[in-house]
């Protein structure tokens, strides 16, 4: 690998040969339905918590990635995954009967880029295989951050809905795929915000930084791009990004961007508020809606920028504000 700026290209690029994405009920009836590898109408899956149902989610989306590629559990060096919980302990819980080294991430949404980043490195580092993954689910996530279920509390228009999904994807040293070819990770950026309902403002200004930051490292522009994907800015985080990479460095992004938090759901019909947020958002859109496009060929070169609000329910409580990070990925075909 080699550095430049913020940036580390690969000069034999990982491949990612096998991937999948699955979600919930509500998430089966967005515009992405048929693209999910899985679509689970039980969000409880059948355990005795939500918090072990998206365990049990992720561990069957690492398990449908593994035989996507082709691969056995055993061919694996390192497992890493994330998701919103304390600790980490949906991961924690997803993978333990693989018997794999693991290491447990934490960069909220911005999950799946981080695993993504970090097994690329591990690859070219000399690892054979890793298994990297994301889970969010809309009722361990809202129990821990917001309010009960049961309280019914109003969601104001800035609000975005927990995505009950999960996204897996197999990265190798060698095989046919999609290529990581270059990967930045990002630096934490605070708005100053702390309204937990406004998640998408607060993560734009990492969004906007490394994607200035990656295009002056790469010397390319927007219409290099067949889509610089984000996750999960949403509608109002979007437009703040928009607005921020105008008018401080004049790029203009409009046509060539769009969000997962936008892509999973119907904004018109679902009643989800500025869209979808959690690490299985991008997560599950990434390794099945746009990925099946990539290998069909209509998608070639893609940025991948996941962003994440860094807080926890004692940050939150205690009205700090909500820190922003997002990494970028380079994936082509």
């Amino acid at each position: 690998m080699n550095i430049k700026g913020k940036t580390i290209f690969f000069d034999k690029p990982p491949i990612i040969v096998g991937s999948a994405g699955v979600v919930g009920k509500k998430e089966g009836e967005g515009p992405l339905a048929d693209d999910f590898d899985a679509v689970y109408e039980d969000t409880t899956m059948g355990e005795d918590s939500y918090e072990l149902s998206e365990s049990a989610m992720l561990n069957s989306a690492l398990t449908m990635a593994l035989k996507n590629a082709n691969t056995q559990t055993e061919d694996v060096n390192f497992v890493l995954c994330g998701d919103l919980l304390d600790q980490g302990v949906a991961s924690s819980f997803a993978v333990k009967d693989l018997n794999e080294p693991f290491i447990g991430l934490f960069g909220a949404c911005s999950t799946m880029a981080l695993s993504l980043s970090l097994g690329s490195m591990l690859v070219d580092a000399g690892a054979d295989c890793v298994a990297v993954g994301a889970s969010s689910h809309f009722c361990s996530s809202e129990r821990q951050f917001r309010f009960p279920l049961e309280y019914g509390g109003q969601r104001p228009p800035t609000a975005q809905r927990t995505v009950t999904g999960c996204g897996a994807a197999i990265v190798k040293s060698q095989g046919s795929g999609i290529k990581i070819k270059a990967t930045s990770i990002g630096t934490i950026c605070d708005l100053g915000i702390p309204d937990a309902n406004n998640m998408g403002a607060a993560m734009a200004p990492a969004a906007e930084k490394t994607i200035f930051d990656f295009l002056q490292d790469t010397g390319t522009k927007p219409s290099d791009y067949d889509l610089i994907l984000t996750g999960d800015l949403g509608f109002t985080g979007s437009e703040l990004l928009y607005e921020l990479l105008e008018k401080e460095h004049n790029v203009n992004i409009r046509d060539h961007h769009n969000d997962c938090g936008l892509m999973i759901y119907n904004l018109k019909e679902q009643d989800v508020n500025s869209g979808g947020s959690g690490c299985g958002c991008s997560g599950s859109v990434l390794c099945s809606h746009i990925f099946k496009r990539m290998k069909s060929g209509s998608l070639k070169k893609i940025l991948f920028v996941a962003t994440g609000a860094l807080m926890s329910p004692t940050s939150n409580k205690q009205g700090s504000p909500i820190l922003g990070i997002a990494h970028a990925v380079l994936l082509e075909v």
